[in-house]
């Protein structure tokens, strides 16, 4: 048996899975912040402790992500879309569409039958579809981002926002609150916006079932459920959707 450490520095945090041959074994997310190599080194000692080895028992390291080529002690470097192919295609072989909604982007993945990328989109000159549409929510609110997901869930009566465009759309919501809307339909009405624009983006792939959500917006399950209203259907999500791509570099790095 072997250990194989996978990388992947976000633009917002940086995660670090340990396998034993394929095998998930351990993980760690941390903020990337502004040194990416010292997150890449901390995510990895990190994920190591919890399992009681040390860089010299691992055989190959594999990075990948925003800060990728930073990460020195990596032998390789591979792209962040091959490795959520990888992860997602280890852990649900059936996807063939992925969603990756990330800190600061969203991007839509078509996979084929083999797991392998058909096409992918990036939506990287607008937050409206990302999680940063989700951190100003959060801070509009005065709420922490782990909490709006179950609040909207509560919602009755959603707001129609008129745009899907973050910068736009912090001043309607100021606007709303202000005329007396819960925040409850408040975030509601900011998943439905997200949604809609992540599924545009998504169409130009080709929507082929079945589908996974990855990425930190994976985590705001009143996201994911505007998501499956988009779709009329349910979709995959890992017990931790942020690892996906660092999982995948792992598994790619046992490859090797």
């Amino acid at each position: 048996m072997a250990f194989f450490l996978g990388i992947d520095v976000g633009s917002g945090y940086t995660k670090a899975v340990v396998c034993e041959d394929t095998s998930l074994r351990s993980y760690s997310i941390i903020p990337s912040g502004g040194d990416y190599r010292k997150a890449a080194l901390e995510s990895s000692e990190n994920a190591l402790k919890k399992i009681n080895i040390s860089m010299s028992d691992i055989s190959n390291t594999i990075a990948t992500g925003y800060g990728a080529a930073i990460v020195d002690f990596a032998r390789q470097t591979l792209s962040d879309i091959s490795c959520h192919a990888i992860g997602i295609n280890y852990l649900f072989p059936s996807v063939r569409t992925v969603i990756d909604i990330g800190a600061q982007y969203s991007r839509a993945i078509h996979l084929d039958s083999e797991g392998r990328i058909v096409n992918f989109i990036m939506n990287e000159k607008c937050a409206g579809g990302s999680g940063k549409f989700l951190q100003v929510t959060a801070r509009i609110l005065q709420m922490d981002i782990k909490d709006l997901g179950r609040l909207s869930l509560t919602s009755e009566k959603p707001v129609e926002f008129t745009t899907a465009c973050a910068v736009f759309a912090e001043s309607e919501a100021v606007s709303r609150i202000s005329e007396g809307a819960l925040p409850a339909d408040i975030v509601a009405g900011i998943h439905k916006a997200m949604s809609s624009k992540i599924i545009v983006l998504a169409t130009r792939v080709g929507l082929v079932p079945d589908y996974a959500v990855t990425g930190g917006g994976a985590k705001d399950i009143g996201l994911v459920r505007a998501i499956e209203k988009e779709l009329k259907t349910n979709t995959f999500v890992a017990q931790e959707p942020q690892i996906t791509a660092a999982l995948g570099a792992a598994i790619f790095a046992s490859s090797r």
